[in-house]
């Protein structure tokens, strides 16, 4: 018997989320449901948990199956425990008394270091969050888990170490998981449902062939309706061919005929389903002014310290140039975003030499730092767009619409808009800027699939000059096309990401 069967499931908010949703998950399922932001994933994890009721369908559990459902933030009760208690927190009194050992056990088996368990959970990183809130649930020895982005918050050391602790649970625990990281996805997925608010579609795959599959189950639908319908349409041709002769011939007989050959065409038509086509989540376009110049900025062994003057790294002779888009390599702590910072303010001051780094005056700066700190939460979207750039309120709104920022949420504080919606929004902004120079870090935090594949789409496109920092595996091999690594407390130039990404996993 299936640990969860779902039949027929929907859930209508505002609108459709997902309908007549069928599923069966069994032992051994290592689920990856893929969706754009907003569309329907975790109200489909509460269902599934029990926390909030469906539209329409049921969901019929297995006699005394318990889910471990990992959730996106941590609850403000916690953050206040440190690590280890926030973890014995979530067993039953008498269990956290005398099993407290289970909790150590877990920590164990996520390797969170010793010193790391006494740390108040709101001195935590945004990882070791999602660490804990992993480990929460675990202890309690769930039958199913379910991960609402897990890779939220995560490096690229702690990414392997939960691929790695996925890899090694019990083959019999099923896992059902959301996720936009598409490297994840094929590492510890063997299935794949693309939630749809009609006709959701899974495969016994991992995410990338599973994605093949659904393109070419798509392109299939899309060519059974362009066929039915253009056979229906010869049908009404040939309908009234027949009734024009019948009526001037008298014939009953083709009366009857063209009344069968309208009917057929009908039954025809209200079968037919159109091939499903993906509603943006809005766009992301990105621009590029251009510049002469060759070499955009050199580095002549610059320094990067921390606040009290500690030697991070030293650069050496460095050149970026025009069509370069190099991605700073290195694990967290070792001066990628302060040395990301001394760029910005070179870029920002070409009359300076900051550090050692100089930037040739024609440069006009696209930043994006990973908090979107250019984006005040107590801002309107109208406000941060209208603010920077002078072309009137008619066509800031339809900007916003086509960013994905709906008029309703327009004059609302951006502190109001989802992940994505701020993510969109700040590339909406990068692209008024009009810039010919961008500095980007984290770049694909927030966004979804759709999101990071335009955003890769428009940096090749426009032939885009970049410095960059991402932790996200596909998005590096999609965009670089120089590779900096940071090692030794120096940068050395390599000529893929693939050995950094596999030290990443050892050195966790």
């Amino acid at each position: 018997m299936a640990f969860i069967n779902i039949r027929n499931l929907g859930v209508t908010l505002s609108q459709p989320l997902f309908s007549g949703l069928n599923l069966a998950v069994n032992a051994g399922d290592r689920i990856g449901v893929v969706a754009a932001n907003g569309r329907g994933k975790s109200t489909l994890f509460r269902c599934i948990a029990g926390t909030f009721d469906p539209t329409a369908g049921e969901i019929t559990r297995a006699r005394g199956l318990t889910v471990g459902y990992v959730e996106q933030n941590v609850p403000e009760p916690l953050l206040g425990l440190s690590f280890r208690d926030a973890v014995l927190d979530a067993l039953p009194a008498d269990e956290a008394e005398t099993d407290a050992w289970r909790a150590d056990v877990v920590l164990e088996q996520l390797e969170v270091p010793e010193e790391m368990r006494e740390r108040p959970m709101r001195a935590l990183s945004g990882g070791w969050q999602r660490i804990a809130l992993l480990a929460r649930v675990w202890v309690r020895d769930p039958d199913l888990l379910i991960l609402d982005e897990p890779t939220n918050h995560l490096d690229l050391g702690k990414i392997a170490l939960l691929e790695d602790w996925l890899n090694g649970l019990p083959r019999d625990v099923p896992v059902i998981m959301a996720s936009h990281d598409r490297a994840f996805l094929d590492a510890v997925t063997n299935r794949t449902l693309f939630l749809r608010p009609e006709q959701s579609q899974d495969f016994a795959l991992s995410y990338s062939a599973a994605r093949a599959a659904l393109a070419e189950t798509d392109a299939a639908d899309a060519r059974r309706y362009e066929r039915d319908m253009k056979t229906a349409d010869q049908l009404r041709r040939q309908a009234a061919k027949l009734n024009n002769i019948g009526i001037n011939s008298g014939s009953d007989l083709l009366v009857v005929k063209t009344k069968q050959l309208k009917e057929r065409a009908e039954r025809l038509e209200g079968a037919a389903k159109p091939a499903h086509l993906e509603r943006s989540a809005g766009a992301i376009r990105l621009a590029n002014r251009g510049t002469h110049a060759k070499v955009l900025v050199t580095l002549d062994n610059t320094e990067v310290t921390t606040p009290d003057g500690q030697l991070l790294l030293r650069t050496g002779k460095l050149y970026i140039a025009q069509d370069d888009r190099i991605v700073l390599l290195g694990a967290n702590g070792v001066g990628k975003s302060r040395l990301m910072g001394m760029v910005k303010a070179a870029i920002d001051r070409p009359d300076a030499l900051v550090g050692g780094i100089k930037a040739t005056p024609s440069l006009v700066l696209g930043h994006a730092d990973q908090a979107l700190a250019n984006l005040r939460d107590a801002d309107t979207p109208m406000e941060a767009v209208t603010r920077r750039f002078d072309g009137g309120d008619q066509r800031a709104r339809a900007l916003l619409a086509g960013a994905g920022i709906a008029v309703d949420m327009q004059g609302k504080p951006i502190g109001r808009l989802s992940g994505g919606q701020k993510a969109r929004l700040g590339m909406l902004i990068l692209r008024l800027a009009n810039p010919n120079f961008y500095l980007l870090d984290e770049p694909t935090n927030h966004l979804d699939i759709e999101g990071q594949e335009a955003l890769e789409g428009e940096l090749l496109a426009h032939q885009v000059s970049c410095l960059f920092v991402s932790h996200d595996r596909s998005f590096v091999r999609a965009v670089a096309n120089r590779f900096w690594k940071i090692e030794r407390k120096r940068i050395v130039e390599v000529d893929g990401p693939e050995e950094f990404f596999a030290e990443s996993g050892k050195l966790r």
